[in-house]
């Protein structure tokens, strides 16, 4: 990262000038304003790191000005300069935010050492923020791709209830995106710089999905030798993602009512109660209305959980966004490998738009990665598509399948370097099965 230039406000143009002289020749680039309002302009338009202003402006108190500066670029740091300090004054720009609070007569003893600090202090805030601000743009609701009515109504139910602290639950089938909703709520929420925390229910036992959402004190079990948090403390401050709800059994369903009633919970092992300030949001693939009305879900969680509910539509509901999902992943993943800019044919695009797609988006995602591994040229059809994609009566024979199985197979076997781990998982096919093809096709 360049080093960022340093700003001299002050009305006094040759104590300005004289400042930044003596700055220059420390290595750094220098800009001078006179007014705090032509200040905030140069501020605004280039990279400075640090601020050095007088208090008095003609338009400006600099001890306010402080504020202004922040909030344009808060990991910019200032430095007020004053002919006559004040306690009171020095008290109010620490207090907004600046970085130090010294006389005029001791600046050239201080300004320098100061400068420095200062700026090794909002060099490491910048790269902080443009992490920050690099998570935002990948999770927000830019990232959400499709033109079709029924995903656009989705994006606006999920920006308007993204900025207030209400419990959302998400509905949709699998893959078709919930986290990825999920996500964006929470990055364009005022929780946005703390903790997204995601936990998929459907992943653990009854007894490790207690251990893992509530946390646990030392001795509580066999194996539990120290206090371990649950990610319920994990995501204080911030949002908790519970994906696949619907997994979890009632007597945990009553311990997360709790939560979502008072904002506490007793950690396994404890009697003691622990207090949490977090956001809930819930997924689920289930009907968890009927699973409520029949007793396999609690009817009074389902109602704390669907204060706002996101219905989340099929792939095969949005077809006129396929397209474009697919030239977007075919990118992607062309950029991942190496490969040139690739092309779909229309008739790769056809095929891809009238196939059902039951794994959603997870499964167009998956199927654009084997091809562009499979790719040989620079355009992209659909010889190599899986298997599943022709049934009986197509105009590709059960033999011509076979073989385009068997060299699909061997291509990404291939990119795999002979792990056949990846290549199962990018097949999109148990382990057991990649050994039975392997064996039926003689891949050796």
């Amino acid at each position: 990262m360049k080093q960022t230039a340093v700003l001299i406000i002050d009305d006094e143009k040759k104590i300005g000038s004289l400042l930044a002289r003596i700055i220059e020749l420390e290595g750094f680039k220098v800009f001078l304003a006179v007014t705090g309002k032509e200040g905030l302009k140069v501020l605004a338009n280039q990279e400075i790191g640090v601020v050095i202003s007088d208090v008095k402006l003609p338009d400006f108190n600099g001890v306010e000005l402080v504020k202004e500066i922040k909030n344009i670029k808060s990991y910019v740091e200032v430095i007020n300069l004053t002919a006559f300090g004040t306690i009171a004054d020095g008290v109010m720009a620490m207090k907004n935010g600046a970085f130090d609070y010294i006389t005029k007569g001791d600046d050239n003893d201080k300004i320098i050492p100061l400068l420095y600090k200062a700026m090794d202090k909002a060099m490491l805030q910048l790269k902080v923020y443009e992490l920050e601000s690099k998570i935002q743009r990948q999770y927000n609701f830019d990232s959400i791709l499709g033109h079709s009515r029924s995903i656009k109504e989705a994006v606006s139910l999920a920006q308007k209830v993204a900025s207030s602290d209400t419990t959302v639950l998400i509905l949709g089938e699998t893959g078709t995106g919930k986290e990825v909703f999920a996500q964006a709520i929470h990055f364009e929420s005022p929780r946005k710089l703390k903790p997204f925390v995601a936990l998929n229910c459907s992943g653990f036992s009854p007894e490790l999905l207690e251990s893992e959402l509530f946390g646990y004190k030392a001795g509580a079990f066999t194996g539990a030798v120290k206090d371990k948090k649950g990610l319920l403390e994990e995501a204080n401050s911030g949002t908790l993602f519970l994906d696949e709800i619907g997994e979890m059994n009632l007597d945990l369903q009553a311990k997360l009512l709790r939560v979502l009633e008072n904002q506490s919970f007793i950690k396994v092992g404890d009697t003691l109660t622990s207090k949490v300030n977090v956001r809930i949001i819930a997924a689920t693939n289930r009907n968890l209305k009927e699973e409520a009305d029949t007793g396999k879900f609690r009817l009074d969680l389902y109602y704390r959980l669907s204060v706002f509910t996101i219905p989340l539509p099929a792939l095969r509901e949005r077809k006129s966004d396929i397209e474009l999902l697919a030239k977007h992943y075919l990118k992607l993943f062309a950029k991942k490998v190496n490969k040139p800019e690739l092309k779909l044919t229309d008739k790769l695009l056809e095929v891809l738009t009238s196939y059902s797609w039951k794994g959603n988006i997870r499964e167009l995602k998956n199927v654009i990665e084997r091809l562009v591994i499979l790719a040989d040229g620079e355009v992209l059809d659909d010889a190599y598509l899986p298997a599943e994609f022709y049934t009986s009566g197509t105009e590709i024979s059960s033999l011509d399948m076979a073989d385009v199985e068997k060299k699909h197979i061997q291509k990404v076997l291939v990119h795999a370097r002979g792990n056949k781990t990846e290549t199962a998982r990018l097949l999109g096919i148990g382990l057991t099965t990649l050994y039975r093809k392997m064996e039926e096709y003689k891949i050796g």
